[in-house]
């Protein structure tokens, strides 16, 4: 399918989308039979996300390894390595420092007008602390085939990292294997070419599903919270479009946004990250940015560099903190921002990973959880953004790194797919 083809039906069916939602909502005989259909709808989405999942692994693994392979030595692995963490742990500095000042100065929380549930009240939100050792056994698998059939993208990438390398020691005894992988890598590709022709259906079976269970009035009820997120959102967005454009320049950071649309609709529309990744991967191939170095980086930053995330947990907990009437101290806030700054490295491959880690992190401050029951409505919509932020943060994360090392995308950026 044609690329701006696929981008008018996945906008025709998010506007599709939002009048079924709106239609079932209101003329549903009641609340649930309004969220049966919504179940029937979902089922569109979930096949398509679970599609989606059965490609990522496959194709983390050969990307990653032929990258590594093609890299020409262990030392421009490294240097790539910390130039990647390094972009990362600014960029969530800055996420997180945007969310706490923003949230400071909108103060959506305060005089929320909403009814406060009880302190003792259950969000439903299995958590448990953050235990670093646990976080860091984690990361090394025991078995690349268990870490493969259940979708741990960050120990998938340490086993790619070591096969790379290993592969790089191996010289021309390798080509045998990294032909079969770039192969394999070709094939996955296909499959995504394949599974793309459904996410018109699954935009439109996301957005109405959405929305014939809450309706938009939820929208209006929430509209400081919301409004004040996505307002947010939009300096982040600035902020990242500032920091990539002063590196590989304005013109190219505007045509990469404008190349990336199809997967930021894709993520924007279900709430889902992974829903965008082989197609964000396959955007970054069109804009030149070579494929060593997009699908080394990807991986990393869907583990590392979840920007929108990372601001949803600070501003998330600071509006809950606003709506209960907790004043919290700068340093305070500042010791939140450290203990985000670590828990959300933990957040890949968790279902409605943000929620999880702002539940973990409210008792630290003596904010009661229940006060998660306050946005678990119009939580979805704000998935919705923070979750196309991200897609957006490792999109001009990969292309800075590309021209760090001296591969910035030059013509074939300059038309975009």
């Amino acid at each position: 399918m044609n690329a701006n083809a696929l981008t008018r039906r996945i906008l025709i069916g998010l506007v599709l989308g939002l009048a079924t939602g709106y239609a079932i909502n209101a003329l549903a005989a009641s609340p649930a039979q309004a969220k049966e259909i919504a179940g029937y709808l979902s089922i569109v989405t979930d096949v398509f996300l679970r599609l989606i999942k059965m490609i990522i692994a496959p194709l983390v693994l050969s990307t990653l390894i032929v990258g590594v392979a093609h890299m020409g030595s262990g030392e421009t692995v490294g240097r790539m390595f910390g130039r990647t963490l390094g972009w990362f742990i600014g960029a969530s500095l800055i996420s997180l420092s945007l969310g706490l000042v923003m949230v400071n100065l909108l103060h959506p929380g305060v005089g929320v007008g909403l009814e406060l549930p009880g302190a003792d009240a259950s969000a439903g939100i299995a958590t448990k602390a953050f235990d670093l050792k646990e976080f860091i056994s984690h990361i090394v698998p025991k078995s690349i085939i268990e870490a493969m059939a259940t979708n741990e993208i960050l120990q998938i990438v340490v086993f790619s990292l070591f096969a790379g390398i290993a592969l790089l020691g191996m010289g021309e005894g390798a080509g045998p294997l990294l032909r079969g992988l770039d192969a394999l890598m070709h094939m996955m590709l296909r499959i995504t070419g394949y599974v793309m022709q459904v996410a018109p259906f699954a935009v439109f079976a996301a957005i109405a599903s959405a929305i014939a269970v809450e309706g938009l009035g939820i929208l209006w009820t929430f509209a400081a919270f919301i409004g004040s997120f996505y307002l947010a959102l939009a300096l982040l967005w600035a902020l990242l479009i500032v920091a990539g454009g002063s590196i590989i320049g304005f013109g190219n950071v505007r045509r990469l946004i404008v190349g990336v649309r199809e997967p930021f609709l894709i993520t924007f529309a279900t709430a889902s990250s992974e829903a965008a990744y082989p197609k964000l991967l396959e955007a970054l191939d069109k804009q030149g940015i070579p494929g060593r170095i997009a699908s080394f980086v990807l991986p990393l930053g869907y583990s590392f560099n979840l920007d929108g995330s990372m601001m949803y947990c600070a501003f998330a907990s600071l509006f809950i903190a606003q709506a209960y009437g907790i004043d919290l101290s700068l340093g305070q806030q500042i010791a939140m921002l450290l203990l985000l700054m670590v828990t959300s490295k933990g957040i890949a491959g968790v279902p409605r990973a943000s929620l999880v880690v702002v539940a973990a992190t409210l008792p630290y401050f003596n904010i009661p959880e229940a006060g998660l029951l306050l946005i678990l409505a119009v939580d979805h919509f704000l998935d919705m953004g923070r979750s196309a932020t991200n897609v957006i943060g490792n999109a001009i994360a990969t292309a800075v790194i590309a021209k760090w090392e001296g591969a910035a995308p030059a013509a074939a950026v300059a038309q975009p797919a």
